[in-house]
């Protein structure tokens, strides 16, 4: 019975190459070798021979085939596992192959990794799941591509798993950058690609693309203390000049503002969900250089009132987030009131002068005060100065005195 299978299946393969022919014919013989009683023994081995030829026809009349084959199994999946994870990652591959990694994510979904049938190590796990993220994100389906990663995370030997596999490792920290990077945590990104860039395994283009997307995600993440040390670690680190990247990289480092045609030189290079629009209507992009900006005002100015603060950060009167009108003040106020808050920035604000005072000082008495005591600190300084130069030389100084 085997040999007679196997002969109509050499002569499947030998006839008519027509696609849609081809296709009819082997699902054809697959149904009937599967409607056989010649128990599963027998079975399987006719199938895998089936399975076997798929890679020497057309991929489209795979596909097909495979997935006619998927479906007929469907009642007794546990009897060809073997088989079908053996057919499900080689259809995988021919999606992937055909730049359809959706489906080829969702081939690989079906694979039964937990099973009495085989033994499936923790390795084996790691690599289907980093397998599905990638897949996925080639998508940009970082929703998808989450789920599949936390199952790596919430493996518990998984973080051996990876320790043992530089490559494994490698993916899984790349895969998690993109999804942290789609998910607007930018500082945990930057530390990501940054891990990444390092790696002795990857190709060196490939490690500088990764630190150019360090940079990218560590600009676009919120102005603060913790930006400011991944700054200064990216700008300390000597491959970073090269990079197209470099010279908004030493401006945001160096407290430096940000001028219109530099962030739209940089916003022209970031991708679609990197200029995500904000609450207020802004985009991500946007709100990262207008808070940079007020940090960098903060280094310039002790004080500023918030319409001359309004005018340097590029702000124009309108609505916010459909609240209704607010001046270009109004918004820089708000602003430097969020920063304060969140005490990435120290300050307090007189909203009744509409002023912003910058560091610890508080507002103009306090700054009066500050004021005074340095004069006369300094003129206490002169003084001892004086005494002592009268001490050391009496007769010069009295020979100033009587001129």
């Amino acid at each position: 019975m085997a040999s007679r299978y196997n002969s109509d299946l050499n002569n499947i393969l030998s006839g008519p190459q027509d696609a849609s022919v081809l296709t009819s014919s082997l699902c054809s013989l697959v149904d009937s070798v599967l409607s056989e009683s010649m128990g599963i023994v027998a079975t399987r081995p006719i199938l895998t021979s089936i399975i076997q030829c798929l890679d020497k026809v057309p991929s489209a009349v795979k596909i097909d085939v495979g997935q006619h084959i998927l479906r007929s199994l469907q009642s007794n999946t546990t009897s060809y596992e073997e088989l079908e994870f053996s057919l499900r990652d080689s259809l995988a591959r021919t999606y992937e192959a055909e730049e359809d990694y959706v489906d080829a994510a969702k081939t690989l979904q079906g694979i039964h990794l937990d099973t009495s049938q085989r033994h499936v190590s923790d390795y084996d796990k790691v690599n289907m799941w980093i397998r599905i993220v990638r897949l996925y994100l080639e998508e940009d389906d970082t929703v998808s591509a989450e789920s599949y990663l936390n199952r790596v995370k919430n493996l518990p030997s998984s973080s051996d798993t990876l320790a043992s596999n530089a490559e494994l490792k490698l993916h899984f920290q790349l895969a998690q950058a993109r999804i942290l990077d789609a998910r607007h945590r930018f500082l945990d990104a930057s530390a990501e690609y940054y891990n990444v860039s390092l790696a002795p395994a990857v190709r060196e283009q490939d490690r500088f693309q990764a630190l150019s997307a360090a940079i990218t995600a560590v600009v676009l993440a919120p102005a603060g203390p913790s930006r400011s040390r991944t700054l200064a670690k990216l700008y300390q680190d000597d491959r970073t000049s090269a990079t197209d990247e470099f010279d908004i990289l030493e401006k945001i480092f160096l407290d430096r503002l940000l001028s219109p045609a530099e962030v739209d030189a940089f916003a022209s290079k970031l991708q679609p969900h990197q200029m995500a629009q904000t609450a207020d209507g802004s985009t991500v992009f946007i709100k990262a250089v207008i808070e940079h900006n007020l940090l960098a005002t903060s280094k310039l100015y002790e004080n500023i009132s918030t319409a001359a603060l309004g005018a340097i950060l590029g702000l124009k009167d309108g609505k916010v987030g459909g609240a209704g009108a607010e001046t270009a003040a109004e918004k820089a106020e708000e602003y430097a009131a969020r920063m304060f808050e969140q005490g990435r920035l120290k300050g307090e604000i007189d909203q009744i002068e509409g002023v912003i005072y910058f560091g610890d000082a508080g507002g103009g008495a306090a700054q009066l005060k500050m004021y005074d005591e340095g004069v006369r600190g300094l003129v206490e300084e002169v003084e001892r100065c004086a005494a002592a130069v009268a001490e050391g030389f009496p007769e010069a100084v009295g020979e100033a005195m009587v001129h």
